[in-house]
């Protein structure tokens, strides 16, 4: 039978290449499920199969579609050319001609040398030659064109890696601590356990049916922040405990864990589910997952919804009851019988650090370097700024990873690499080499070691610049040398493009999510401040914001309050305890100057996000009808919303739990009365008139609706005015609050597009 793709005006003639040389090298599981989706491919370029329907199958597969600009990165970096068509520029673009990005699942975080290598190749072949590393241990290709996929896949195959489920309504990369097995701290290796879940629910039935997406992670101790369970659908601690004399394993159990636009600290399950009932508990809450979690509303349609609205005893109570009803599976156990398999061993003998060597040298060590449990050896950390790593550098690291380790390469959620199992006698000559590819950066866990989605380069709900902002930040504070500051050195800064907590910024000791606003005629790049946030105890406590800041702004606000934090804490006192000791009010207060946007010909670059030589705004919005120094109805109303949020996150600070969400209510009710006194100046304050009459004018008319976002926002609206104050337990007036926050966000965005539309 004739292939389809022998037709090479179809696809292109790579695809019969590798399908033919690597038939045999990849599983036969695997290779036929890549075999179908080629299928699925072919049809789709025949016209055969929907865009929704197909949607959906190259998402589970890993492919995105991407914000792209003629095949430009923004960060500063040259980049090799991207092979766009020359008819991109003469309309819209389609799925066969508009680059997208791969993701790609590395389990635990763990590469050998051979993948390495793949790997590079791939990033040079079809992409830009640039390997992101994302916050959960995988990597990501940009500017991959869709025909080239099958041809991705079935190499990445042939080296053990998969990209299937790393994207969709499915169990995305399970995560791991990067120092499994070598941490001092550990209760035991999760490296295998993180390996078999992986394994097994890898394309399960019983986890086809989700709603939204699920994470998983696996932390070898309680107290450092490797894999951060407690933001995780379900995060898991090993523990152990003792049964008649002998040590038994097992793990903290956590679920409903997540960050997104509204963040929850995942909830305690089991103390101590033992290692035989890993895998069939982890089915069985998939079960419930599937079975009740929300499926129309995606708003909700995450696990922590579904545990929040339950209470964890009811969720524990039906999840143990399913359990009993699953049909035993030999694979629940069989992978402790061979748990050793992922023991190392070092490649060169034990040694001993020296401290001898030039400054920058001896900077390394002291950032880079972390002693293992294994006396004589230690985990190096290459810090790959801004999460890239060039096609060219994973070349060179293959080749050193062969002189100093044998296969023992990590990922980690910092965006970052590491190499295990380094000898002490190895480090003088090791740094030596990773300076000679740019890879020796003494920055590592620093507050210069700065965390950041990929934003407005690439992704397509990005609203403000993260990656720019952050590779100007690294620039300035490594210029101040504030990475080697006693007090300030270790503190940690994450950044997303939007609210949807990419970058991990809930729980940075300074946080940032891109938003923007309107000042007069013109739309500003803003992002809004985060504090309060831990990575510390597996992602500990959450941080809530605290004021908008323009994005060309947002280096003084860090000089400032790093300068508060020296001068005013008191003796040894944390970041995190110093912001509470503060307050928000009187932070708020020092930064409200910062918060001031200049006049466009005061200061134009106000106007132009970072790393960019465009306006923020297009010249067809031009001067509307707010122009200069007027100030509408509408901007009043959603002042006064930002005001009376801000006063909710107070009370909820000093746990006046009813106050807070009453005035978040309030918030929401009074930005959706802003808005409407666009229309209707003489809109009541009654928050029935006020729910009908935003429904009937911004809601039927889709007006408010976020391009991507759709209706989400104003559910919540609608959702907490149904619902009401009465019987919210505090982390329910939490996540309301929060959700006040984004609703008035959305009532900004609104306003923005409406100025964008009486513009024309």
């Amino acid at each position: 039978m004739t292939h389809p793709f022998d037709d090479k005006n179809l696809i292109n003639p790579s695809v019969l290449h590798w399908k033919k040389n690597l038939s045999e090298k990849m599983p036969s599981d695997w290779e036929k499920e890549i075999n179908e989706y080629e299928t699925e491919l072919y049809l789709k370029k025949q016209g055969k199969i929907e865009d929704k329907v197909f949607a959906e199958s190259r998402l589970r597969r890993g492919s995105y579609g991407q914000r792209y600009d003629h095949g430009q990165r923004h960060d500063g970096k040259e980049t090799k050319k991207i092979n766009f068509p020359n008819e991109l520029t003469k309309g819209p673009m389609t799925l066969w001609d508009a680059p997208g990005m791969e993701r790609i699942k590395i389990p635990y975080g763990g590469l050998n040398v051979k993948q390495l290598e793949v790997l590079a190749d791939l990033g040079e072949e079809y992409s830009d030659g640039i390997l992101h590393v994302t916050t959960r241990q995988d990597i990501q290709l940009h500017y991959v064109h869709i025909e080239d996929t099958p041809s991705l896949f079935r190499r990445l195959a042939a080296v053990g890696i998969t990209t299937r489920e790393a994207c969709g309504n499915s169990v995305r990369n399970v995560t791991g601590c990067p120092y499994a097995g070598v941490c001092p701290d550990e209760s035991f290796d999760t490296t295998g356990y993180a390996d078999a879940t992986f394994r097994f629910l890898l394309g399960h039935p019983d986890v086809q049916d989700f709603g939204r997406k699920f994470k998983i992670s696996f932390s070898g101790c309680k107290n450092h922040p490797c894999a951060l369970a407690s933001m995780h659908d379900l995060g898991l601690i090993a523990v152990t405990k003792t049964e008649n004399g002998k040590e038994k394993r097992g793990f903290e159990y956590y679920v409903g864990g997540g960050l997104g636009a509204v963040p929850q600290l995942a909830k305690l399950f089991d103390d101590f589910v033992p290692e035989e009932e890993l895998l069939p508990l982890t089915q069985a809450v998939a079960r419930i997952f599937a079975r009740y979690g929300e499926k129309k509303n995606r708003n909700r349609s995450r696990i922590k919804f579904l545990v929040s609205d339950w209470g964890i005893d009811k969720f524990r109570e039906a999840v143990l009851e399913e359990r009993k009803k699953i049909k035993p599976d030999p694979r629940w156990n069989s992978f402790l019988e061979k748990i050793n398999q992922f023991d190392e061993t070092a490649l060169r003998p034990p040694g001993e650090i020296k401290q001898i060597g030039t400054p920058d040298y001896l900077k390394w060590l002291q950032h880079n370097i972390r002693p293992q449990r294994q006396k004589g050896y230690s985990v190096v950390t290459l810090v790959l700024p801004l999460g890239d790593l060039t096609s060219n550098q994973a070349r060179d690291l293959a080749g050193i990873t062969r002189k100093f380790i044998k296969d023992t390469i990590r990922l980690t959620v910092e965006q970052n690499l590491v190499f295990r199992w380094v000898s002490n006698n190895d480090l003088p000559q090791l740094y030596e080499e990773l300076k000679k590819i740019n890879l020796a950066e003494p920055t590592a866990g620093s507050i210069v070691d700065i965390t950041s989605c990929p934003g407005t380069d690439t992704c397509k709900l990005g609203i403000s610049s993260s990656r720019g902002l952050s590779g100007e930040l690294r620039k300035q504070l490594a210029e101040k040398n504030y990475q080697n500051d006693e007090v300030i050195g270790n503190l940690r800064i994450k950044v997303s493009g939007c609210f949807n907590s990419c970058g991990q910024h809930h729980i940075a000791d300074m946080g940032f999510y891109g938003i923007s606003r309107k000042v007069g005629s013109y739309i500003v790049p803003h992002f809004q401040l985060i504090l309060g946030g831990q990575m510390q105890e597996n992602a500990g406590a959450y941080g809530l914001p605290i004021v908008a800041i323009p994005s060309k702004a947002v280096p003084k606000a860090i000089e400032r309050l790093t300068g508060m934090y020296v001068s005013e804490r008191q003796g040894k006192e944390n970041f995190q305890a110093f912001i509470k000791r503060l307050g928000k009010v009187e932070i708020k207060k020092r930064l409200e100057d910062l918060t001031q946007v200049p006049t466009h010909d005061e200061d134009p670059s106000y106007y132009v996000d970072w790393s960019d030589v465009r306006e923020y705004t297009t010249s067809d919005i031009g001067k509307g009808e707010c122009a200069g120094e007027m100030v509408s109805l509408v901007d009043f109303g959603l002042k006064a919303a930002d005001r009376i949020v801000f006063e909710a996150q107070i009370d909820l600070d000093v746990g006046k739990f009813e106050d807070a969400g009453t005035k978040a209510l309030q918030a929401m009710l009074t930005a959706a009365q802003g808005l409407i006194k666009d229309k209707n100046p003489d809109i009541s304050d009654k928050p029935d008139e006020i729910l009908a009459e935003f429904k009937t004018r911004f809601c039927d008319t889709e007006i408010f609706y976020d391009p991507f976002a759709r209706d989400k926002f104003a559910r919540y609206l609608f959702s907490f005015a149904e619902k009401g104050i009465v019987g919210l337990r505090p982390e329910q007036v939490r996540q309301r609050v929060e959700e006040a926050t984004l609703f008035i966000e959305a009532a900004y965005s609104c306003n923005v597009r409406m100025s964008m539309q009486k513009a024309v």
